[in-house]
């Protein structure tokens, strides 16, 4: 009861009117008064509901997923998508917490991935007529918040669509943000009607020159089939070439700024891997308990520093002609008419 007070005064203050929470407790939707909501599906592993707008009247059925840890208690979940996909005919989006990968490239650290797991959400997905509408972002969602070697990085959240909702919705634009004080990432879909998807700008990667075919692509499709003023002629051979060297980039290094941005995750582990070893050399280099002491640390750290700073300070310095030179105002002399 106590849970529920604060939700509803939640939804007042966030201005949302209604709130819909499956059997278990662990699925929450909040939608605004827009739309007409009906309960289809009311599972533990799964909710779903009709959504109708009042003001542009779409029909969208949204499932919420958050799925068991254990594959055997998944196959629930999945005999309830294939139920639904048979008949289905509307706009269908599917998101949320499946608990398990795709493939092996969404997942760094543990144990080896199990492939009856993913092989049963494969044939989930592909037998519902589902599709992954992609991400930007790191392409990894969950972290384990442990370091060193029981560190775990994987995707296992996600959202899915049947090629209705892609007609619906064309902008699609589905974004992985950062991990803030949960161990998953939250999620942003903007799916707003009549927008198409953003046209990206062309930036050519200098290190595409190194690599051995990147030439032979280029000699290969700086052409025209047609004549026409030298300057047409470059501006158009300019086009052709640039959609090629996407393509190619793509068919060769994949997607470089979501890779980017997943190093990014596996470094940040790493990082903190690093400060909790050096917080426990320091720990033991000083002596004394770190936590019980903290008076005698810091001054332990401020000799650190000071010694530190004696040791980077510039006591003197050479001339041109070879004499040595110590006073302050002769070094500060001598080091402009150097860079002069």
């Amino acid at each position: 009861m106590q849970q529920a007070n604060k939700v509803e005064r939640y939804i007042r203050r966030i201005g949302l009117a209604q709130a819909v929470v499956n059997v278990s407790n662990k699925i929450w939707a909040f939608i605004d008064e827009v739309y007409e909501v009906d309960i289809m599906y009311n599972m533990v592993q799964q909710l779903t509901l009709n959504l109708f707008h009042t003001e542009t009247h779409v029909v969208l059925i949204l499932t919420l997923v958050y799925a068991k840890c254990d594959h055997i208690e998944r196959i629930e979940l999945w005999d309830s998508l294939y139920a639904m996909a048979s008949d289905m005919t509307s706009p269908w989006l599917v998101g949320g917490d499946f608990n398990v990968i795709w493939d092996e490239e969404e997942k760094f650290g543990g144990l080896p991935v199990s492939l009856n797991e993913i092989d049963d959400f494969r044939h989930c997905v592909n037998t519902c007529n589902l599709s992954d509408l992609g991400f930007k972002g790191s392409i990894f969602t969950w972290w384990n918040g442990r370091y060193e070697d029981d560190c775990i990085i994987k995707r296992i959240d996600r959202c899915l669509g049947n090629v209705e909702l892609q007609e619906i919705f064309p902008g699609l634009e589905f974004t992985h943000l950062s991990k803030t004080c949960s161990d998953h990432c939250p999620m942003l879909l903007k799916c707003d009607i009549g927008t198409h998807p953003i046209k990206k700008t062309f930036r050519f990667l200098n290190f595409w020159t190194k690599h051995e075919s990147f030439k032979a692509v280029v000699k290969e499709n700086w052409t025209a089939d047609f004549c026409a003023n030298p300057f047409v002629l470059f501006n158009h051979k300019l086009k052709k070439l640039k959609k090629v060297l996407s393509s190619w980039s793509r068919t060769t290094y994949g997607d470089i700024f979501q890779k980017i941005a997943s190093l990014e995750e596996v470094v940040q582990a790493e990082l903190m891997k690093y400060l909790a070893l050096e917080e426990e050399f320091w720990k033991q280099k000083a002596g004394m308990s770190w936590f019980k002491d903290g008076d005698r640390n810091t001054k332990f750290f401020h000799a650190q520093v000071r010694g530190r700073r004696k040791r980077l300070q510039l006591k003197r310095i050479q001339d041109s002609n070879g004499s040595w030179l110590e006073e302050d105002e002769q070094i500060a002399e001598e080091a402009v008419n150097f860079y002069k």
